[in-house]
């Protein structure tokens, strides 16, 4: 079964750092682990309908957490991306409101 690129982009990482990024129009999102570069800047082009020049990804390791006093769990470990656009491209309006 092949991944649409619903399936690829899971959500949009706003963050104070990846807000400041915006007007160099470089974007971060949470992807799948199992995504390569290509794959993620198709996903981008077809959902935004904009122009990616680079993608730069990030494997995050969960961080240890602890609900009482022995067993530590962990949150899962996740992939993030850093997309930048090229400078013709338009900007990607989900995160317009947010500056």
């Amino acid at each position: 079964m092949a991944a649409t690129a619903y399936d690829i982009i899971k959500r949009p990482i706003i963050s104070e750092q990846s807000m400041a990024e915006i007007d160099n129009k470089k974007y971060v999102f949470e992807v799948a682990k199992d995504a390569n570069k290509i794959e993620i800047a198709k996903a981008i082009e077809e959902i935004f309908g904009v122009k990616v020049a680079k993608v730069n990804t990030m494997n995050i390791q969960g961080k240890e957490k602890r609900t009482g006093r022995y067993p530590a769990g962990r949150r899962p470990s996740w992939k993030k991306a850093m997309v930048t656009l090229t400078p013709d491209s338009k900007s990607i309006e989900l995160f317009e409101n947010m500056v």
